[in-house]
């Protein structure tokens, strides 16, 4: 569902990929905070078979496709949410840390305990 609120007009694709970059950026293994209050991501996950891991969740990795995807990053970086160094890193700016994307809850899967 998209967000009640997206005043950027951010597509499902670029919100999905914002909601993946706003988890690492909550990561202190992945990131590198910046004095301007950026943050660059500069480790991406590890995807095995059709998912990967961010911290405890488990997303899929048809919903991670704009990770790998220049245009993407670009259209963030146009929006001001982003600064694109692709294909090696990526800032998230204070900006794009608090857009809320509407996509958390519905990418982020908790598996129950002793699951995969």
């Amino acid at each position: 569902m998209p967000p009640k609120n997206n005043p950027l007009g951010l597509n499902p694709l670029q919100r999905k990929t914002l909601a993946l970059l706003q988890a690492l950026a909550e990561d202190p293994e992945c990131i590198q905070k910046e004095i301007t209050g950026d943050v660059r991501i500069l480790r991406f996950p590890v995807i095995h078979g059709n998912h990967f891991h961010v911290g405890e969740a488990v997303v899929m990795s048809k919903d991670a496709t704009g990770l790998t995807n220049e245009a993407v990053w670009k259209a963030l970086e146009r929006k001001g949410l982003a600064v694109s160094e692709f294909p090696y890193a990526i800032k998230l700016t204070p900006a794009g840390l608090a857009y809320d994307s509407g996509m958390r809850e519905e990418m982020f899967h908790h598996p129950s305990a002793g699951g995969h």
